[in-house]
């Protein structure tokens, strides 16, 4: 490996400028490679050198962010043979701690050019691929809120997360769905559905996924809660810890459709919410990422 292709999120004020660049390129010439790295801006300026390093030939390109960030570029290197690397530079980081990804900077680095290569399945609804979950219901709600307050008022993204959170309770939003999934239809009104690529656990690994490559998705559909309840499962699927939460259904399968009478639905996929139009159908794409992880 002579030069990887490195991408890190800009965007976040994180305070990353030509010295952090300098830095993290003699990080990767520690471990015997030449980095190519880009600030980016945007996930426009993401997916677009993401784009440019597969077209080229790219062996590896190296996601640096959040879970935002590695489902941007995830989302070009599906489907291909080049291998995703991943500096985990966000808050939560949840796809890198599922996959024993170090989350220190230097080892993060070191695993790249030394990590060993798997597959693991990426999720996909109407298209849009994510890592770790998608959601309906309260959870893209908070998360426009948020980002609104974030941009339009300046508030911090945790001060603005409570703020969201206590509109969402006031609302007490609840949602119609069919969902089909293993040839049965289920008839629910329910404030909030969880969409898992593969499996989420119970007991001491709580929030984690033991196994990316089930080539399934699991299913999680609260049942009708109190306004505590609603609280309690924004707050499971913040941090990734919706087993948490009782009341539950819970399916899997490699596949799944959700309708309902909306014609326009927000959808979170890693994080990220957009509008997209009914019906939902989901699906696992088996095998479809290499990813590097520790030997």
């Amino acid at each position: 490996m002579d030069q990887i292709v490195v991408i890190v999120n800009a965007s976040a004020g994180l305070g990353y400028c030509g010295g952090w660049t300098a830095a993290l390129s003699e990080k990767f010439r520690a471990q015997g490679v030449e980095a190519d790295i880009t600030l980016a801006k945007s996930g426009e300026e993401m997916i677009a050198r993401a784009e440019r390093a597969v077209a080229e030939g790219a062996p590896v390109v190296v996601a640096g962010g959040g879970d935002g960030t590695i489902n941007a570029v995830a989302s070009v290197l599906a489907g291909t043979t080049t291998r995703l690397g991943v500096l985990p530079l966000g808050t939560l980081n949840h796809f890198a701690k599922d996959l024993k990804i170090p989350l220190d900077l230097d080892e993060a680095v070191a695993n790249v050019v030394h990590g060993v290569a798997i597959k693991v399945d990426v999720g996909e609804v109407n298209g849009r691929i994510f890592l770790n979950n998608s959601s309906l219901g309260i959870y893209p709600d908070i998360v426009r809120d948020r980002e609104q307050q974030q941009r339009h008022l300046g508030r911090a993204k945790w001060p603005a997360f409570g703020w969201a959170l206590f509109a969402a309770l006031r609302r007490f939003p609840f949602l119609s769905v069919r969902l089909r999934i293993n040839g049965e239809e289920h008839l629910r009104r329910t404030p909030f559905v969880f969409i898992g690529n593969n499996e989420y656990l119970q007991g001491l690994t709580l929030g984690a996924r033991e196994r990316l490559d089930t080539g399934k998705l699991c299913l999680y559909v609260a049942q009708k809660p109190t306004r505590l309840g609603l609280l309690r499962y924004a707050l499971h699927a913040l941090f990734g810890k919706l087993r948490e939460a009782r009341d539950f259904d819970v399916l899997s399968s490699p596949e799944l459709t959700i309708e309902t009478r909306h014609q326009r639905l927000r959808v979170a996929t890693d994080g990220e919410v957009t509008l997209m139009s009914p019906p939902l159908c989901y699906r696992s794409r088996a095998s479809a990422l290499t990813v590097i992880v520790p030997a």
